[in-house]
């Protein structure tokens, strides 16, 4: 079943939430405009705003209300992105230019800067203080996380814990907080709350772990970036890890350095690929998506619940 199937009974109100996305980013300046609508166009799964809205079926889901929660949360999600691309040097996502790469650096900063500021204006239209508290704390966490990554950077004795801790940053409380804002602003109940925040973050974590993965087992073409851009650009993730515990997979991948060539990126990454690490990479995700159906289990049934499930196999499973 394709993604945008299990929540078509909510295709309506994400066609309420992109067209206003497109109407938040019109900004006065004409090239935050454009920097602002070239992100947003590049397109994306709108992975937070779905999650928005599914926990807010749990609770008194109003449209009107709630779609502001989840613009503000892909808001957020849409500037970790532009800041990202200019920490990593990137200039393809999705396989297409990034703002930094079609502008440059400065404007690419001050998009994203824009853009989280878009993201707190719109929030502050919602009455709900608990909500608010939840996505400034988001976005501190998101920060710290931006500049732990930079300090990671070819850290080649990082261990998996600080692995976890950075993902946990970059992706996981992201995802938690749009179930948990989503089901604030619905008045969900307390203990649901927190059964779907803790959902949101176990498929995060799953989440992550998949997409580190296909870093190495996808093609420049599936991913939208070249193959191996994570391990180039010093990003030490799961799978490297876990192949570095090999001694002489460790001693080719502590030789990585952003200008190596291809060649000798595509061995390293062929070395990868010939131990354990993806499977046991694999094996990870498995669990935490494990443990976000198992949360969840005792939510009401319908609709929403249904749906929840079966995006988290999806985002679970994702494998070329």
């Amino acid at each position: 079943m394709k993604l945008k199937m299990m929540y078509s009974f909510l295709n309506s109100d994400i066609d309420k939430i992109e067209k206003a996305l497109e109407e938040t980013v019109q900004a006065n300046s004409s090239i935050l405009r454009e920097s602002s609508l070239h992100l947003l166009q590049a397109g994306g799964k709108r992975i937070r705003p779905i999650f928005v809205l599914l926990a807010g079926q749990f609770g008194n889901y109003d449209i009107q209300i709630i779609k502001k929660a989840a613009i503000s949360l892909e808001l957020i999600h849409m500037a970790s992105l532009v800041h990202d691309d200019v920490i990593d040097d990137s200039d393809l996502r999705r396989g297409q230019p990034t703002i930094k790469a079609k502008w440059d650096n400065k404007v690419a900063m001050y998009t994203g800067d824009y853009i989280f500021a878009r993201s707190i204006e719109i929030m502050s239209e919602i009455d709900k203080p608990a909500a608010h508290k939840v996505l400034a704390n988001t976005i501190v966490e998101v920060c710290i996380g931006e500049i732990q990554q930079i300090k990671d950077k070819y850290r080649f004795d990082q261990n998996i814990r600080d692995y976890f801790r950075r993902i946990k940053r970059k992706t996981a409380l992201l995802i938690s907080a749009s179930s948990l804002v989503g089901a604030i602003v619905s008045d969900v109940e307390e203990e649901y709350q927190h059964k779907l925040y803790r959902f949101g973050y176990y498929v995060g974590m799953s989440y992550q772990i998949i997409d580190d993965v296909l870093d190495f087992v996808g093609t420049e073409e599936e991913l939208g970036k070249p193959a191996g851009g994570d391990l180039l650009q010093g990003n030490i993730t799961l799978p490297v890890l876990f192949a570095m515990e090999q001694e002489k997979v460790r001693d080719k991948v502590i030789t990585v350095h952003e200008r190596m060539s291809k060649i000798e990126l595509m061995e390293i990454i062929s070395m990868i690929k010939n131990t354990d690490a993806i499977d046991r990479s694999l094996q990870v995700s498995d669990l935490y998506l494990k443990k976000a159906l198992q949360t969840i289990r005792d939510l009401p049934n319908g609709k929403a619940k249904s749906a929840l499930n079966n995006i988290a196999k999806y985002l679970g499973k994702r494998k070329f």
